[in-house]
């Protein structure tokens, strides 16, 4: 009977958490508080602001919104982080990406202070993910991957793990994360050939691809535990992940949905890098 691993228990864990570490820090007058930063009005990102607001609201945390015309220019947003850094109310700042093509992503990911940067974007906070310091703050779905087999007792230590993502901002994080818990890590992406025979072979598989229900069961077995990142739309426009769970669920061990997955985690991974940012203003 495969095990689901539901993102809500891990989220739900995660919150306990805060709330006692956010009553703390309200005994010192602080407030944790989040800034974000939006370019334009993108309906994706405006709705994933919205979640982020009434994730806030319900734990205690402040959030406060910075739009500006998706126009701007890099040299203007570099001010307004600049505002955002020296400001001492804000804990926590999440600037939206993608950015907009005329935007220098390198100034911008330059500019904002490393102690702020709580969606991982400054060079120095991956680079410390590299160099296997993860006291630090992560890239929020990596480590939201992580939060779940954790969470479920899934053991990583010799086993073999297949990563499919190669990008800054899952894959490769990702792959640092699971050597620091003494896994065996291969990494593979769309262009891997034979993908199938190194999956099925595997512990553990960790799919970032974005293809909506690419892997069925010649990719998996019995005993694979199924991490599945991709979120995408399917051919009737549903919500889905990688893996086809309909296909694939009955022969796994343990696997992630989607909905209700790891996109579950990634919030609250992100709202309890605020709580820690505010921990050390």
């Amino acid at each position: 009977m495969v095990e689901v691993l539901k993102g809500n228990a891990v989220a739900a864990h995660i919150k306990d958490n805060m709330r006692k570490d956010i009553e703390e820090l309200k005994k010192s007058n602080k407030t944790p508080t989040l800034a974000i930063l939006r370019l334009g009005n993108n309906p994706g990102d405006v709705s994933y602001e919205r979640s982020i607001i009434k994730n806030c609201e319900a734990i205690g945390i402040k959030s406060e919104v910075y739009e500006k015309d998706e126009n701007i220019g890099t040299d203007e947003v570099v001010n307004a982080l600049k505002e955002l850094n020296d400001d001492n109310s804000i804990s926590g700042i999440l600037v939206f990406r993608p950015l907009p093509k005329h935007i220098d992503e390198e100034k911008i990911r330059s500019t904002i202070s490393p102690e702020k940067d709580v969606d991982c974007m400054h060079p120095l906070n991956l680079e410390n993910i590299f160099e296997g310091n993860m006291g630090g703050f992560a890239p929020c779905t990596p480590k939201a991957a992580m939060k779940i087999l954790e969470y479920y007792n899934v053991p990583l230590e010799g086993k073999n793990v297949v990563v499919i993502n190669r990008s800054m901002v899952v894959g490769k994080p990702l792959v640092m994360m699971l050597l620091e818990k003494n896994a065996t890590v291969t990494i593979c992406h769309s262009r891997t050939k034979n993908l199938y025979e190194i999956t099925s072979k595997a512990d553990v598989v960790i799919t970032a691809l974005g293809k909506a229900k690419y892997f069925d069961e010649k990719y998996f077995n019995e005993n694979s535990v199924v991490i599945d990142v991709g979120v995408s739309l399917d051919s009737e426009g549903k919500l889905s992940g990688d893996a086809d769970y309909d296909k694939v669920s009955h022969i796994v061990k343990m696997i992630t949905p989607v909905p209700g997955g790891v996109g579950s985690v990634t919030t609250s991974i992100l709202l309890s890098q605020v709580v820690e940012a505010c921990k050390k203003l």
